[in-house]
């Protein structure tokens, strides 16, 4: 999973949004919930790496900081992996559904 060609196809998404609008939405846009959901992803893998290579520096005397670090990490991704799929899953019926 590229977190940078994502956040790229994001950016492009949120300037095309259209103009014909009468109403503007109430709460933040779905383009701007998942960036941020990408951008924490990106977040926790970095601080798991950083404290990996704290680890192997001898710079971290707590093992179990490390391992919650990558637990954390792995869940995000996780996560981000099950909610891609179930968009492209609800994409793909409504692309199914006869017009």
């Amino acid at each position: 999973m590229d977190i940078q060609r994502l956040n790229a196809v994001l950016s492009l998404g949120s300037g095309a949004r259209g103009a014909t609008r009468e109403e503007a939405p109430s709460g933040p846009s779905f383009g701007d919930v998942l960036a941020n959901a990408i951008r924490k992803v990106e977040q926790e893998q970095q601080t798991a790496n950083e404290m990996a290579v704290k680890l192997a520096a001898g710079e971290v005397e707590d093992i179990a900081q490390v391992m919650i670090a990558s637990e954390r990490a792995s869940l995000t991704l996780n996560l981000a992996i099950q909610v891609r799929n179930k968009v492209i899953e609800a994409y793909q019926e409504i692309m199914r559904m006869p017009m």
